[in-house]
C-alpha cells in the first residue's frame, strides 16, 4: 500500500538535494495535495531562472510576438509614469495617492491588479500584458521603478490589514484595522489569487526577499492564530511555493509542519525529512518562540484533543533534542 508520506513528488524541488537516493517511482506516491497548484508554482519558479540575463536578442531573433514589437515594455512604461493603466486610465503616482484606503474600489475594481503586479503568464485579454524577459531585466535594474512597486505593495497590504514594518527586510505585521480587513479577506476569496500574483511579481521583479516574510505572516495567522480560514489552503498550496529562495521555502514548510493540525494530514513536504529536520532546527531559539507565543491557560480548553496531545508530545520531543544538542556541545 502506498503512503502519503512522500508527497514532495517531481513537481517540487524543495527537498531534492536532501533526498537524492529516491527513485522516480518513489517520488510519485499518491497524495491529497493540489497537484494543479504544484504544477503552476513549479512552472512559475522555472520561468524565474536567469532573470538578470541580457535579453537584447529578443528584438532581433523573433522570440517575442508582434504586439511586443509594436509597443514593448508596457509595465515598465507604466511604472515610469509614461503611460496610464487600461481601462482605469490612471498613472502610477495617481494610483498611489488616490486609491490608498479606498477599500470598496480596491475590492470591486478589476484589471488594476495586473498592471500593478505583472507576471509572465499570458491571459486571453487584450488589456492585460504579460511581462517579457527584456522588460523584467530592465525593471530589476531600475531602483526608481522598484521603489514604486514597493508603494503598490503597501497599498495592497493595507487593503489586507497588513503593514510593511521594515522596507529593507520585508517584515510585515498586522495593521491597526486588521480585524475589519481580515473579515473582508475571508469573505472575498478571489483575493487569494491576487496575493499569489503579488508574490509571483515580487519574486520576478527583484523583490524576492519580500516573499518569505509575507508567507510567514500568513502561515502564522492561519495555522497558529487560527485566523483567515478561507485563506489557509491557498497559503499552503500556492503562497509557500511562490518563494524562490529554496532555503527560505524549506524553513516555511518546516514552520507549517510544526503548526499544522492534524500533522498526519500534512502533504506539502516529506514527513521523513520534516520529522528529522524540524526538531533539531535551532532548538533553543524555537523553544523560546514557542513558549513565548503559547496562549494563556484560561484561553485553552480543559480537555485536550488528539492534536493538542500530539503538540505536547512534539514539544517534549523538541526539548529532548535540545538537551541532546546541549550535551553534545
Amino acid at each position: 500500500m502506498e503512503s502519503d508520506d512522500d508527497c514532495d513528488c517531481e513537481l517540487d524541488s524543495t527537498w531534492e538535494d536532501e533526498d537524492e537516493n529516491k527513485t522516480p517511482n518513489e517520488k510519485l506516491k499518491k497524495s491529497r495535495r493540489n497537484m494543479y497548484a504544484a504544477k503552476d508554482m513549479q512552472d512559475f519558479r522555472h520561468r524565474c531562472l536567469e532573470l538578470d540575463d541580457d535579453y537584447e536578442e529578443d528584438y532581433t531573433m523573433g522570440k517575442e510576438d508582434d504586439a511586443f514589437q509594436i509597443n514593448p515594455l508596457y509595465h515598465l512604461k507604466f511604472y515610469r509614469g509614461e503611460i496610464k493603466a487600461a481601462p482605469v486610465a490612471i498613472h502610477i503616482d495617481g494610483f498611489h495617492k488616490e486609491w490608498w484606503g479606498q477599500y470598496d474600489l480596491l475590492e470591486k475594481a478589476h484589471y488594476y491588479i495586473q498592471w500593478l503586479f505583472p507576471i509572465q503568464r499570458k491571459v486571453n485579454n487584450w488589456r492585460i500584458h504579460c511581462l517579457r524577459k527584456k522588460e523584467i531585466m530592465l525593471f530589476r535594474r531600475d531602483e526608481d521603478v522598484k521603489h514604486k512597486l514597493i508603494k503598490s505593495y503597501k497599498v495592497m497590504l493595507d487593503f489586507y490589514g497588513i503593514r510593511l514594518a521594515d522596507e529593507k527586510t520585508g517584515k510585515v505585521e498586522r495593521a491597526e484595522n486588521w480585524k475589519q480587513r481580515f473579515n473582508n479577506l475571508n469573505r472575498n476569496t478571489h483575493n487569494n489569487l491576487r496575493i499569489t500574483r503579488i508574490l509571483k511579481c515580487l519574486g520576478t521583479l527583484g523583490l524576492e526577499h519580500y516573499q518569505a516574510p509575507l508567507v510567514k505572516f500568513f502561515l502564522h495567522e492561519t495555522l497558529f492564530q487560527g485566523q483567515l480560514k478561507n485563506v489557509k489552503q491557498s497559503v499552503l498550496d500556492y503562497f509557500m511555493f511562490a518563494v524562490l529562495d529554496k532555503s527560505k521555502r524549506r524553513e516555511l514548510i518546516r514552520y507549517a509542519y510544526l503548526y499544522f493540525k492534524p500533522r498526519k494530514d500534512f502533504v506539502w513536504g516529506s514527513k521523513k525529512i520534516l520529522e528529522v529536520k524540524t526538531y533539531p532546527w535551532d532548538c533553543h531559539h524555537e523553544m523560546t518562540k514557542i513558549h513565548a507565543s503559547l496562549p494563556p491557560e484560561e484561553m485553552g480548553s480543559d480537555n485536550k484533543n488528539d492534536d493538542q496531545k500530539d503538540d505536547a508530545v512534539s514539544q517534549n520531543r523538541l526539548k529532548g533534542e535540545c538537551s541532546k544538542s546541549s550535551k553534545g556541545n
